[in-house]
């Protein structure tokens, strides 16, 4: 299978510059496996999909103002910094526009909101093979204090708006979100509220949390020519203890395990990789990259919302159903005018477990 067959035409105006006036009035696209038949829904609906014993599992990472602007402190050059993952205290890997300048030994004086400098700076102190950079932090006793107030929110690159807008900090977080470390939000869960939360609970279904730290590597575009080359970027994850037994009561009873976005997805398709096909308590790094031929272990349905062609995400929900049949429904998508990317519209995916083929 080459990256070529994961290529589709995508109208430049349908990708999404806003959320939704609301977070659930955005679009639900279901796809059922058994017959392949599509329906339009609003989000609002999720909860007619629902059964009782469904186990949600949710990605409870909060994003962080990642992005920091500032200038070398010798030259005055500015620099671009993106946080990537904390080592230690005042300690991160970032990713630095434009790399070339930024050497080991380049101090950067990082840069108000309003364009003075501040009291913070950054040391480049090493470079990896990816092409990040390490930097110490110093005129702080804590980066993480000074990031609402220095940091700006790591929209995709894909949206093309001049400024961001004051919503941006509000709309692009989930509702759920409680543990900071990403650098991009998990956008399938971009459309729930408190209210649709609690529906979901009255339904009978459970909800349970996993944490996955999502960097810039997920939107990379598969440079290789076969998926096979493509080397994905490790993320920070955790499967706590409760969440696990919860996952596995319903995996062992028949209850059905619906993944809310492809971070979920990774986090529960690695801990089971880990454990010969079973769900356990794990935690780590995981560079799991998910297409065409894979054995799913753990998930039954998957929430997410529509990828990017060429792209890892596409790959993996490619994986899921078919590349055939997601072909057909993002064509099918494309004709309906539905909004594509984190800000866009969501789809609901099926595979039919044993008891229904």
């Amino acid at each position: 299978m080459r990256t070529a067959d994961f290529d589709f035409d995508l109208p430049p105006e349908l990708i999404a510059q806003h959320p939704a006036p609301r977070r659930d009035a955005s679009r639900l696209l279901v796809l059922h496996r058994l017959d392949g038949q599509m329906e339009h829904r609003s989000f609002s609906d999720f909860t007619r999909f629902l059964k009782a014993g469904d186990v949600l599992v949710i990605n409870n990472s909060r994003v962080i103002p990642a992005r920091l602007r500032g200038a070398n402190a010798r030259t005055g050059g500015q620099f671009e910094m993106l946080l990537l993952e904390e080592v230690a205290r005042n300690d991160w890997w970032a990713m630095l526009r434009p790399g070339k300048r930024a050497r080991p030994g380049t101090r950067i004086i990082c840069r108000n909101p309003d364009g003075t400098p501040s009291a913070v700076s950054a040391m480049v102190v090493e470079t990896n093979p990816e092409g990040h950079r390490r930097l110490q932090f110093s005129g702080t006793p804590d980066l993480r204090r000074e990031l609402d107030q220095l940091g700006e929110i790591p929209l995709p690159p894909y949206i093309e708006r001049q400024n961001q807008s004051p919503e941006d900090r509000e709309r692009y977080q989930t509702v759920y979100a409680q543990i900071a470390g990403s650098a991009a939000a998990p956008t399938a869960g971009l459309h729930f509220t408190a209210d649709l939360l609690d529906r979901i609970r009255a339904v009978g279904a459970q909800i349970c949390a996993v944490t996955l730290h999502i960097g810039p590597g997920t939107f990379a575009p598969v440079k290789a020519e076969t998926p096979a080359g493509h080397v994905m970027h490790e993320e920070r994850y955790e499967l706590s203890e409760e969440a696990a037994q919860t996952i596995k009561d319903a995996k062992d009873e028949g209850r059905r395990v619906i993944a809310v976005g492809t971070t979920a997805v990774r986090v529960l398709e690695t801990a089971a990789a880990a454990h010969n096909g079973k769900i356990a308590k794990n935690a780590g790094k995981t560079g799991i990259f998910i297409y065409p031929p894979f054995s799913f272990q753990i998930v039954d349905a998957l929430l997410t919302n529509f990828h990017l062609p060429r792209s890892t995400l596409f790959m993996l929900v490619s994986a899921f159903c078919g590349l055939d049949v997601m072909q057909r429904a993002y064509a099918h998508a494309i004709a309906q005018n539905y909004r594509f990317y984190s800000y866009g519209d969501a789809c609901l995916l099926f595979r039919p477990n044993k008891t229904e083929r």
